[in-house]
Formats: structure tokens, sequence, C-alpha cells
């Protein structure tokens, strides 16, 4: 007989019973049911019930055992009786009568409870994950990740694409999140840094030739934690392909997305198309470019419908300024003083003045000051526009879009969810495209790039060669072939047909104040690299955490993450980050000068 066990904890049904078998596993509870003694005995594949009575040679020993000891049990496998079969669980109508029992390691008193799935400060539960992940939920979460991770290496696979791994040490980028640095003993007063993304490497790889390539691929950026990002590092699906457009992209990385989520999707709907939105239809529909199709809340310029109206302080401004734009948010089933008064008053817990509103009564007529004030013809107006009917509201917000846009895409949301109109059983994708290339900095008075640098303008090229580095009114009105993928109000993935042209990437560089020696300095690989004959290729990077996180239902990468910092970037397991020594320090010629 094994050391350990002849069968998991998982194994054991009706076709065992009368074999002597041996399991190993964690105390999971212990029940004294009138002189008989239970143990759950639980291990990564299942739990099984043991039972010893005050005749079996282990009693005494059982009677000492306490939770989440570690325990080897060997007995006869007996069939419950019928009313105490338990349909729960797969070994349910089985238990384990024991006549030895050995203690593999005792345990000390937990900090945190093993059993249940109750709610633990942040603090206890990261300090002391190796217990955390023991329970039920998040040990299924932490399998359900690994079984994803593997179907999409097999569906990659499938697609012709090949997996490839990229360096760990690399050279620090200016684009994007801040590096971490790893200082080089061998080189002293320079840096290594972790990849941001393999976004140069990927794009050397099908210059190199390899054509089409993925790769699970460990990301390092420092910024904050988010609840659907990360401190510090996170996994994405790294993707690549050569001679490819955008089309070609989207062809590739549907199938393998749709029969993921399909697979997982545990009886939620799966939508059969990744809908096309451009950027700024995107933002003045849903207020985002991560916009939650579940929500069917379509949002709508009624500029014209206030302008010269009686409701003065909306035509006011409309009057005097001719970028403010009134954009109206439905609300059906909204209709009621009553829901309209709680959305002005969360508005204004959100720092607004308010959130005007008309509501319709079952009598058809509009309600409310902004009704009372542009009238009825106003008001029919905007209700035939939105297609609202009797019981419904509109809500409006009032300003110049690039300002307010966030604000009513958060108002829109949120009147989904109180109004229950998201459908939470679904997964709807869309496609984000036609970014701009550049952006104004408010700040610095200067254009620069709104997405990735790497990526093709969507411009003829001569044309774009041409252009006055002056001419802002024509640079910000320049598309770039980019696109995210978004699924649920959740951006999946960031991907771009990529800039292959040499003389276009030093224009496009230089449209954003980054000369040819900023190029050769941080980009001198990749500038060389394409002057040696590049193919047109393009890519995209899904994010595994946020797919994993979608799959499973929950709302925060912690419960689908091993080992996750906390939101202030320490790991509180295992004390890091750390002090190290002088020693060290010596090594690598480094001197700390902290603050006071």
């Amino acid at each position: 007989m094994h050391r350990y066990r002849t069968h998991t904890c998982g194994d054991l049904r009706p076709d065992n019973v009368g074999e002597t078998v041996r399991v190993s596993g964690w105390v999971h509870r212990v029940r004294d049911h009138g002189g008989l003694l239970f143990i759950d005995l639980r291990d990564h594949y299942g739990l099984t019930q043991c039972v010893a009575d005050p005749d079996s040679p282990a009693f005494k020993l059982v009677e000492t055992v306490r939770a989440e000891w570690v325990v080897r049990i060997d007995g006869e496998v007996k069939a419950r009786t019928p009313e105490t079969v338990n349909a729960n669980l797969p070994t349910g109508a089985v238990e384990v009568f024991i006549r030895e029992i050995e203690v593999l390691s005792t345990a000390a008193e937990l900090p945190l409870p093993v059993f249940g799935d109750q709610e633990y400060p942040e603090e206890t539960r990261l300090k002391y994950r190796f217990l955390d992940l023991r329970r039920e939920k998040l040990h299924n979460n932490i399998m359900k990740r690994s079984e994803i991770i593997s179907s999409i290496r097999r569906r990659m696979t499938d697609s012709g694409f090949f997996e490839f791994q990229t360096p760990i040490l690399t050279a620090s980028s200016p684009e994007g999140a801040r590096d971490f640095l790893v200082p080089s003993r061998l080189h002293p007063g320079k840096f290594y840094a972790l990849p941001q993304a393999p976004q140069q490497f990927k794009q050397l790889i099908m210059v190199a030739g390899f054509d089409r390539y993925f790769q699970i691929a460990p990301c390092f950026r420092d910024e904050d934690a988010r609840a659907d990002r990360s401190p510090g590092e996170f996994y994405q699906l790294d993707i690549e392909m050569s001679f490819v457009e955008q089309d070609d992209v989207f062809n590739a990385v549907e199938p393998v997305i749709r029969g993921l989520f399909e697979e997982f999707a545990d009886g939620r709907t799966v939508s059969p198309d990744f809908v096309r939105i451009p950027y700024a239809e995107s933002i003045q529909k849903y207020g985002s470019d991560k916009p939650d199709l579940r929500n069917p809340i379509v949002m709508s310029d009624v500029t014209e419908q206030f302008r010269d109206s009686g409701f003065k302080v909306f035509a006011g401004q409309i009057a005097a300024d001719p970028t403010v734009e009134v954009w109206a948010i439905p609300a059906p089933t909204g209709g009621s003083r009553a829901f309209c008064d709680r959305m002005n008053s969360w508005a204004q817990g959100e720092g607004q003045p308010g959130l005007g509103y008309i509501f319709f009564r079952d009598d058809g007529q509009g309600a409310g000051p902004v009704a009372k004030n542009i009238g009825p013809e106003r008001t029919e107006a905007i209700r035939e526009k939105l297609g609202l009917g009797d019981n419904d509201a509109v809500f409006f917000v009032c300003g110049h879009p690039a300002k307010h846009h966030v604000f009513a895409g958060t108002a829109r949301q949120k009147i989904g969810r109180d109004l229950n109109l998201i459908d939470e059983n679904a997964f709807a994708f869309c496609w984000i495209v036609d970014f701009p290339m550049y952006e104004w900095n408010e700040d610095t008075k200067q254009i620069e790039f709104s997405h990735n640098p790497f990526s093709m303008p969507n411009y003829d090229h001569e044309a774009f060669l041409a252009l006055d580095p002056s001419d802002s009114a024509t640079i910000l009105d320049i598309k770039a072939i980019q696109y995210d993928l978004v699924c649920n109000g959740i951006e999946l993935s960031s991907g771009a047909i990529r800039n292959h042209k040499v003389e276009i990437m030093r224009k496009a560089f230089a449209i954003a104040g980054h000369g040819e020696e900023v190029l050769t300095e941080k980009f001198g690989g990749m500038l060389n690299a394409l002057t040696y004959g590049a193919p047109p290729h393009g890519g995209i990077a899904p994010g595994i955490d946020r797919i994993v996180m979608l799959l499973c239902g929950e709302e925060n990468l912690r419960e689908v993450t091993l080992f996750p910092m906390n939101q202030r970037a320490e790991d509180l397991m295992m004390g890091a980050p750390s002090e190290v020594g002088a020693r060290q320090l010596g090594e690598l010629h480094i001197r700390l000068n902290l603050p006071d």
C-alpha cells in the first residue's frame, strides 16, 4: 500500500464499498454525534467523510484531532444509510470507517477560517494567503484559471500560432507607465527594466520572420492598484501576426475569445457578434471607450432641443459657447419623481451641480422642472427622439463633452443598475476602433500620443510625411489603426497595426515632440530592425487576469490570482518590498538617498 494514499478524497464511490483504503488530507471539520466521531477529510480533489466509533482502535487519537491538521486514515469503505447520503458531494454515498489514523502534521490556531467563505480583512487574507487559498471558492477560481490558460494555449496552437518566450530583463522605455528598474552589478550606474509588455520584442519576432506568435506573458508596471488591475505585475495573452490588416487580427482573435467564453460560460450567454464601434461614437453614446453593452441605454445629443429654450441654465451655455452640448440619458421604467430625485442627489454627491430630468407619467405627459421650462413641444420632441414611453424618464448633462462624458457614462451605468436593466448573465463584446492618433495635453501645451506610439496612422502615408507639425487641427483629427477589445465594460486588451516604416515612425515621433535622438536612444533596436525589411504586422494582448475574473464572476483580481499584493503594492506574506544590506547595495554601486 502507498505510504500516504490509495485514493484521493474525491475518488470513493459505491463501487468501492468493502475495500480497505488509505486517504490523506486536511481535517476540514470534526463532528461529535453522540459517541460517533466524524472527520470530513479534504484534499485538492474533494472531500470524504470518515467515521470512528468507540470500538475503533483509532478512536482515542481521533478525539485529539483538530481542524486543518494533516492526517492519514486507513479504513473500510461503507455505504451510507439512505437518510445520511449527501447528494451535494461526489463521495456523499459512502464513508470510511477509521481503523488507523496517523497525524502527519498539526496546525496552530487559525488566523482566519478555512471552512466557508466569510468576509475577512484584506490584510489578514493576504498575509495568510496559503490559508485563504484553502477556501473552496478561491481554490476553485485558481483551478478554473489553470483550465482557462490551458484552453487558450490549445486554441492558439490550433489556430496556427507558435509560442515563444521574450526577455524579462530589458531596456527602460519612456512610454506608458513607470518601469520597475533592476540595477546592473556588471555595469555600474546602469539599469535593466522589467517589461511593461513584450511590445518591441514581439514586433522584432515578426521582423525576424516567424509570422504568428503568442505568449502568456508576464508584464510589470509600477502603477497604482485598481479592482481590475493588479499592482506591479499581471499576465496577458500576447499576440502578433505578419502580413495582416485590422480585419485579419479580428478574425484570428474572435474565435479564440468567443470559444473560450462559451466553454466556461456556465449557462451565461455569449454575444455571437463582436460589434465594432468607433471611439468617438462610443464616447457619445455610452460616455466611455469601455462600454457595457449589457446596458441597453444609449445616450443622444439633444442640444438643438434646448437651444433658445426656456431652460436658461442650458440655453445660456449653448449660446455662449458653440462647443457646449446637451446629452440625454434615457431611463426606461424610471418615470417617478422619487427615482429622479435620488439620481439628482447622487449627482450632487459626485460633485455635480445636479442632474436635470424629465419623467413621463402614465398619461404620457412630461413632468419636472425641465419639462415645465422648455414646454410641451420640445418635451415631446425629446421623447420621440429617444423612443421613450409612459413611466420612463430622461436625464440631461450639459457642457463640454470632453469634460462631462465620464460623468455621463457613470450616470448611464448607475441608471442601468438601479433599474435592473443590465443582463447579469451575459457576456457582451465589442471592438472600439478609430482611436485618435494624438491628443492635446493641456498641462504641457503639447501634442502627445494618445494610445500606442508604435501604431500605424490611418492616414495617407505621403500626406502624413508632408504634415506641418504646427497644424494641430489636422494632426488631432488623425486616427490610428488601433483597437480595444471590451467585454461587459471591462477593457480586455489593446492592439494595433504597427508602424513598420522607418520614415513614418520618425515623423510620428517628431509630431509628438520626440526627436531622432530619443528614437535612437530609447528605441534603437526597433528602429534599426525596421531598416532591414519589416513586414506589415499587427497584434493585440488580452489580459489573462481580467478574462479569468469575468469567467469566475468576480469583481476583483485578488479573487483569481494566487499571490496578489495589497493596494500599496506590498506582499504581506513574503515581506516584499524589503530592505537590503549594505553589502548588496555596495555590489550594485548604489547609495540610498531616502526622504526625511
